[in-house]
């Protein structure tokens, strides 16, 4: 299959032929939205952990999802009926199957390659409802999946899939919320302690649409999901949250693009974390890309990491592209940082003990984001959970 490649925008090329292009006039890719996109694997250049979308995972560990034959026969998932949605396997060729957007690197590739069925979940209630997902039997052998998620025309739903278990797992989720539709996604990564998870989702949020998208990763060896959202229709919503906490020897990634590419849309990106252990490893990058086309945007992105204990890394890159001045306004901002002194003694001193104090300093700093999950159910797990992972008993 032919990549498609955008055409970029008036550079020329570098005198030197590339930093390592064989070609000479070789021109690099400028901005994010111009990467290649294919559903072929082979089209993609082998991965040797050099290349600015995998310098930063640990790619020998993720390398048997990025190369080798994947399993993509259906899975089994557990979920309960819900009026205005259905759940069901379908075949490669369904119409909704490549909705939402292409593979932009080799192990989405291989994973679209790979499926044999797609699980569809169809959105249609105007009344809003909640649709469960579970998966937990996976296994420890290579898999690749595809999801894809349909909200048509003025529905309103919460759509929550989470995770458990073994698992050695590439997998594409596709997301439309079409035109005046509501759409509140939950993912939630709590897998075994070896598992490795590989995902990127292509989203696309139509005309006058809203979408509230969720990350969760708090188990798993290494987990690295990659949100691609468009706000495609004009007057789109979207709100883009994170929620990891990463223990010794976990790698926990995420790559966040918001792309405003029609008119009067509006995003929010919010991503936090915490880290503690020998090893524990985070990884954010979030870029935002305003369009020729997006007059009238208000965008701002921001990623916060807490760091608990010594021996941890949290990489935090923010990115912001522009192509119009006729917007309402647009930032980023990033931080990492150790406990606030002030915060522990403060709390310290109104007897509360150290050990509590920084259990609700942790609590705090997370509860912006386990708040926004808006599934009361959940977000109490959530809170469990997190209480869990800073005494060192979560699995």
């Amino acid at each position: 299959m032919t990549v498609v490649t955008p055409e970029q925008h008036g550079f020329k090329a570098h005198s030197d032929g590339g930093w390592d292009a064989s070609e000479k006039g070789f021109v690099p890719v400028q901005t994010r939205s111009e990467r290649p996109k294919s559903f072929a694997h082979d089209d993609f250049a082998a991965v040797n952990g050099l290349e600015a979308e995998w310098k930063l995972t640990p790619v020998k560990l993720v390398k048997p999802l990025i190369d080798d034959a994947l399993d993509g026969s259906p899975y089994d998932i557990a979920t309960d009926a819900v009026d205005g949605a259905t759940v069901e396997w379908v075949s490669r060729d369904d119409s909704r199957v490549a909705s939402a957007g292409a593979p932009e690197e080799r192990a989405s590739a291989n994973a679209w390659s790979s499926f044999e069925q797609a699980l569809a979940i169809t959105l249609t209630g105007e009344e809003h409802s909640t649709v469960r997902i579970s998966r937990s039997t996976l296994g420890t052998a290579a898999r690749g999946a595809h999801t894809v998620i349909t909200a048509r025309p003025h529905s309103n739903t919460t759509v929550i899939i989470e995770s458990a278990g073994e698992a050695l797992l590439s997998e594409n989720v596709e997301v439309v919320v079409e035109e005046g539709a509501t759409l509140n996604f939950v993912s939630v990564q709590d897998w075994a302690a070896d598992a490795i998870h590989l995902s990127s989702h292509f989203v696309q949020v139509g005309r006058s649409a809203t979408l509230k998208h969720t990350i969760v990763s708090l188990g798993g060896k290494v987990v690295r999901v990659n949100p691609s959202v468009h706000l495609s229709g004009e007057g789109a919503d979207g709100e883009l949250y994170g929620l990891y906490f990463a223990d010794a020897g976990q790698h926990l990634e995420q790559r966040v693009y918001l792309h405003h590419q029609a008119a009067q849309t509006r995003g929010r990106v919010n991503y936090k974390g915490a880290l503690q252990g020998d090893g524990a490893r985070t990884v954010w990058v979030g870029d935002v890309l305003i369009g020729r086309d997006g007059a009238g945007t208000d965008s701002y992105e921001q990623n916060r990491n807490l760091v608990l204990t010594e021996g941890t890394r949290a990489d935090s890159i923010p990115n912001l592209e522009i192509e119009t001045g006729d917007i309402q306004g647009a930032g980023h901002a990033s931080a990492t940082g150790r406990f606030d002194d002030e915060q522990l003694f403060y709390l310290q001193a109104r007897g509360i003990s150290e050990a509590e104090a920084r259990r609700l300093v942790v609590i705090g700093f997370l509860a912006e984001i386990v708040q926004k999950v808006g599934d009361e159910e959940l977000e109490a797990r959530l809170t469990v959970a997190i209480e869990s992972e800073l005494e060192g008993t979560h699995s």
